[in-house]
This record gives structure tokens, C-alpha cells and sequence, in this order.
């Protein structure tokens, strides 16, 4: 890592970034390869990343994304200097604080405030000025009598909120973390988050952020880097490339859905088979695989039924991409009544005027229940499509780890004007 001087505006700046590792099949062609001079090719090569250049300034937050193996993970220990470039250059402007993976740099055998003092010596800290921060870590880290406790009797969930609560109080100018938020509980991923927001509004550092939960991504950076095989393949303002990268999957699972010739995952009683499932606006008939929040959509199911089907009911519901269930709807609840279904096809629509759900990716859920109540077709990630807020809406400011946004009224009053028996304690 070159620790040369940028513009004053410019933190990190690389320019033809290459990583390439060298892959032998066993350690005795390590020594062939080293007794050779080069003049035989012992391994096989793999470029880890590709020609990538970009520019970060300060006060930007930036997310990377892409999928296992892309490069996310080799491109900040390049950052971090951990790792050198095979060729091209990486130059960075200032001090780095790295959460990277779970137990990097801490000593199991030492209680965590030893840690915590072990880590600041290595940022260049004096123990006076870790004292100063210590009181503050140990509150955002919330292990209470632990912190006196060797860290190798830890969880993982205790490890990282102490790791990410000493790196998080270095007053670096750059911090990275890769994925380390995933493994705090609700309660500190919105300490952690409500952190990083302070740090944003005070463009104090530059945020490095890798992570798998796109919905993060979108709320806490400014601009991301989408990484695929090694190669920069877009950069850019953060719901740009979101979107571009999640329509990329959504592709992805339709096209196994067609590899799989049309098979859902489903149970079935063989009563019916679901023929295709699609998602259009409510204007018009052409398929869409992105909603606007509070759109409307159409989610329209052709289906063939084998035999007669007395008092069907169709259930359709939402679900997120770890299965968590969020909203449904139940045809017979709604028109209050089921229907009949005679041998042959037929199309059932199911329109949704608000689409409350939040930013992120989503699965149709479908069942089909017979008048006995009997699940006779029931499946679940059967359509993906993305929901994306309006460019109106100040995705900062939505309430952390919801999944709906409805549409409350707020109102302030003085409370001098309300009655004191309206208030109940």
C-alpha cells in the first residue's frame, strides 16, 4: 500500500488493481517451483481481482457487493494493506481501522479490556488515550463483567460487538468491515448503525462497507462498487447499482426456474398444477420484476386444475430471501366467498393497490386450499422481484429492520392542552 500524499480531497485511490494468487495442487510443487528459476510452471493462476481503478473522497460511504468469490474480501485487505497487488497501485491517505474477520488480532488467552488496550497500542495509541476511550467501548460493546473475562469464552455475537466497539472508537480516518454486522444481535446492529450515522453526518471517515444484505448497502452508502469475477463491473450511486446488481439475480432465479422446467418448490397434491406465476403494474400487462414502494402491483397465476375443485381459496402472500413471511392475502377473507374451478386452465389475479413492503428483494408465496380447508398446492420463492423506494424518499431516514412502512400520521401537541387523565401509565 502506497502511503503517498493525495489531493486533499481524495482518501483512497487505486489504479489498475490486480491480485493473482498462485495455486499449487501440493506442497512438493512449491519447491519445484522455487528450484526451477521460473523456468517451469508449476501452478495454475488465479486473479482474484482485475484491473480495478477508482477514486473514494472524504466523508463517502462506500459498499461493495457481489457475489462469493468476486473479489469483495481480497479488494479490502488490499485497501488495508494485508495483501499486495500484483500490479497496479493502491494509495491511501490516513489511518485504518479494519474489522475484517471474526478474532483478527485479538489474543484468546487475554481478557477483552486487555484486548481492547492490545488493539489501540497496535493503532498507535498511548495507554492514556486509551484510557480516555475505554469507558466509552466497554458501554457500546454492552458485555457488562466479560470484558474482565478471556475473550476465548466468548460468543461470536460478544466477540464482534467488542471487536467492532474498539474499532469504531479509533478515530481512523478509514474504517473497513466486511460482513461483521451480520452476527449482532437487532438491539446492536441499531447501535451500530445509529454510529454510523453519526459518523456520516459529521463526514469525520470514510466507510468501507462489505456485505450481503443489499437493504444495508442501500441505507448507509453513498455509492457502491459492484465486483464480479475479479472485475469492477459498475460503480456509482448506491440504488443505482443495487438495482442493477439485484435485477441481475432476479434473472438469475428465473432463469434455474426455466432449467427446472417450470418445477416449483412446492408440495402438491396433484389436484393442480401451477403453470406460470408473473408480476405486472397495475396500468399495464407487460411483467415487471421491480415494484415501487407504495405502487401498486398485479400478481397474476395461470393454473390448470385435473379434476373439479369445489370452494378454492388462494392464498398470496410476500417473503423475504431468508424466508421470513410478511404479508398475505386470502381470496375467500377478501371477496367473501371461494369459487368453483372445473377441469382446465385458468388465471386468478391478485391486485395490490399500496405496496407497503420496503426496499429490498422478495419471493411470491402461494397456496391453494380445496373447501375442506385441505392444502392441495403450497409454495414459497416462486417469483423474485425487487421493491425500490421513490427518489423522493430519504431512505436514511426509514425505521431500521422493517419490513413494512406504513403510512402512520404524526402530530405534536403541548402538553398543557391535553388532559391528564387521557394519559394512562
Amino acid at each position: 500500500m502506497n502511503l503517498l500524499t493525495l489531493s486533499d480531497n481524495i482518501v483512497i485511490s487505486a489504479r489498475n488493481l490486480t491480485k493473482t494468487y498462485r495455486l499449487f495442487d501440493g506442497p512438493g510443487d512449491r519447491i519445484k517451483q522455487f528450484l526451477s528459476l521460473g523456468l517451469r510452471k508449476y501452478h495454475s493462476e488465479f486473479t482474484a481481482l482485475n484491473d480495478v481503478s477508482f477514486d473514494i473522497r472524504k466523508g463517502e460511504t462506500v459498499g461493495v457487493v457481489g457475489r462469493n468469490g468476486s473479489g469483495k474480501s481480497t479488494l479490502l485487505q488490499l485497501v488495508c494493506g494485508i495483501l499486495k497487488p500484483t500490479s497496479g497501485s493502491i494509495t491511501v491517505n490516513g489511518r485504518v481501522a479494519a474489522l475484517l474477520e471474526l478474532g483478527a488480532g485479538f489474543n484468546p488467552e487475554f481478557t477483552g479490556r486487555e484486548n481492547v488496550y492490545f488493539q489501540g497500542a497496535l493503532m498507535g495509541f498511548s495507554m492514556a488515550q486509551m484510557e480516555e476511550r475505554f469507558e466509552a467501548i466497554a458501554t457500546f460493546a454492552g458485555i457488562g463483567r466479560f470484558i474482565d473475562q478471556p475473550v476465548r469464552v466468548y460468543s461470536s455475537g460478544m466477540f464482534v460487538r467488542l471487536a467492532f466497539a474498539t474499532v469504531i472508537h479509533s478515530d481512523a480516518d478509514i474504517l473497513m468491515v466486511d460482513e461483521a454486522l451480520a452476527v449482532g444481535d437487532e438491539s446492536f446492529q441499531r447501535k451500530c448503525f445509529e454510529r454510523i450515522e453519526e459518523i456520516l453526518d459529521q463526514k469525520k471517515m470514510v466507510i468501507f462497507f462489505v456485505s450481503h444484505n443489499i437493504r444495508q448497502i442501500e441505507r448507509i452508502c453513498s455509492q457502491v462498487f459492484w465486483l464480479d469475477q475479479g472485475s469492477l463491473r459498475l460503480g456509482g450511486k448506491s440504488n443505482d447499482v443495487c438495482n442493477a446488481y439485484h435485477n441481475e439475480i432476479i434473472k438469475d432465479v428465473h432463469a434455474q426456474q426455466v432449467e427446472r422446467s417450470g418445477a416449483y418448490n412446492c408440495t402438491a397434491s396433484g389436484e393442480i398444477d401451477v403453470i406460470d406465476i408473473s408480476m405486472s403494474h397495475a396500468d399495464t400487462s407487460d411483467c415487471v420484476d421491480e415494484v415501487v414502494m407504495h405502487g401498486s402491483a398485479v400478481v397474476s397465476i395461470r393454473f390448470r386444475c385435473h379434476i373439479p375443485v369445489t370452494s378454492l381459496d388462494v392464498i398470496v402472500g410476500f417473503h423475504t430471501a431468508d424466508s421470513v413471511y410478511v404479508v398475505s392475502t386470502s381470496s375467500s377473507a377478501v371477496l367473501g366467498q371461494s369459487r368453483d374451478f372445473e377441469v382446465g386452465e385458468h388465471i386468478v389475479e391478485c391486485t395490490v393497490p399500496d405496496m407497503v413492503l420496503t426496499p429490498g428483494v422478495y419471493y411470491v408465496r402461494l397456496a391453494f386450499l380445496d373447501g375442506y380447508r385441505r392444502n392441495i398446492w403450497d409454495g414459497h420463492r416462486l417469483h423474485a422481484f425487487r421493491v425500490v423506494a421513490d427518489s423522493a424518499v430519504n431512505v436514511m431516514r426509514m425505521p431500521q429492520l422493517s419490513l413494512v412502512d406504513i403510512p402512520f400520521q404524526w402530530s405534536f401537541k403541548d402538553p398543557m392542552s391535553v388532559p391528564k387523565e387521557n394519559f394512562q401509565v
